[in-house]
């Protein structure tokens, strides 16, 4: 078996990483852990280089969600006491919208609980993607199941980039949802691509997933050819189905990141919800771990990090976030 200086090096040449090759690299632990995470800060800068890209996101319709996601707090089978409404008012979306632009984010995201967007609110969505993109942000949508017509709307209406999370291994799925399958996120993932739009999608981990689940997640991934991997970690919320999961180790949430950057050097690997709660006072690793975006700000139904405090991150580092 090659070792990690041999797989570094296989990947730094161009090569791609095998599926041994990443399970021998996930079974990594002790002391080694820093010279794996060493080697994916070494392929981060070769292929993504300096510079970190920054997201924000509003959420625009809250709960009252029929699918059943065993993490999630606005799922029907949730009892978590959240706050419940329908899709903001532009104007809403707009103030946070600036909000992320002032504070540094260069990408922002309309997310909507639910299976998916009903032709009303596209269209209304599709209206505010317009007034985002002339404010000089890239607009990004998470709308659910959406076709390649629905997509099609909205980049008419210059959305840049559509996020559609596969969340874990096509055999695992059904242990976290029932009421769609692995298939059909594949064939959002599909249409987004058909549609010309940028792709954003990765996962969660921390739901009960082994490594080999992550594994093959990643290679599902590279083979749909997303720009942009976010890596979200669990946080069990009471009231979900999940509210007894613990929360990842430090270490084995880094150890995630240096895998992804290893089998997808090229793409950009987005650290999102669940990272301060999970990495505690390894959070400033993320880097070094070979992380290139962060989801800033809050997130969903959780409180997540303020953009001035990320920017000082980014800058510790002698990283410098994209404008």
């Amino acid at each position: 078996m090659p070792m990690i200086k041999d797989i570094e090096k296989k990947v730094l040449d161009g090569g791609a990483v095998a599926r041994e090759e990443a399970l021998y690299l996930s079974s990594i632990e002790g002391a080694e852990a820093m010279e794996l995470l060493a080697a994916a800060n070494a392929i981060r800068n070769r292929f993504r280089g300096a510079q970190v890209d920054l997201c924000a996101i509003v959420n625009a319709r809250s709960g009252g969600c029929l699918e059943d996601c065993a993490y999630c707090a606005q799922s029907s089978a949730s009892s978590a006491g959240i706050a419940h409404f329908p899709l903001l008012e532009e104007e809403m979306i707009l103030e946070k919208a600036r909000e992320a632009r002032e504070g540094g984010a260069r990408r922002f995201c309309i997310v909507t609980s639910g299976r998916k967007v009903s032709v009303r609110d596209l269209e209304r969505i599709a209206a505010a993607v317009r007034k985002i993109r002339a404010m000089g942000l890239l607009p990004c949508a998470t709308l659910g199941l959406l076709t390649v017509e629905e997509l099609g709307v909205l980049k008419d209406s210059g959305l840049e980039r559509y996020h559609h999370n596969l969340e874990t291994s096509e055999r695992f799925f059904p242990e976290i949802c029932t009421t769609h399958t692995y298939e059909d996120k594949m064939k959002t993932v599909s249409a987004v691509k058909s549609a010309g739009l940028s792709l954003c999608s990765g996962g969660i981990f921390g739901l009960g997933e082994d490594w080999a689940d992550r594994v093959d997640m990643a290679f599902a991934l590279r083979n749909s050819g997303p720009d942009s991997v976010p890596i979200n970690f669990l946080m069990p919320l009471k009231g979900t189905k999940l509210e007894s999961m613990k929360l990842l180790e430090p270490f084995e949430a880094l150890k995630i990141i240096s895998l992804y950057r290893f089998i997808l050097p090229h793409k950009e690997i987005r650290v999102c919800g669940g990272r301060m709660q999970t990495l505690g006072d390894f959070h400033s690793f993320i880097f070094f771990a070979g992380a290139d975006g962060l989801l800033t700000g809050n997130y969903l139904t959780t409180t997540g990090r303020d953009f001035e405090d990320d920017l000082k991150l980014i800058e510790s580092y002698g990283l410098r976030y994209r404008e």
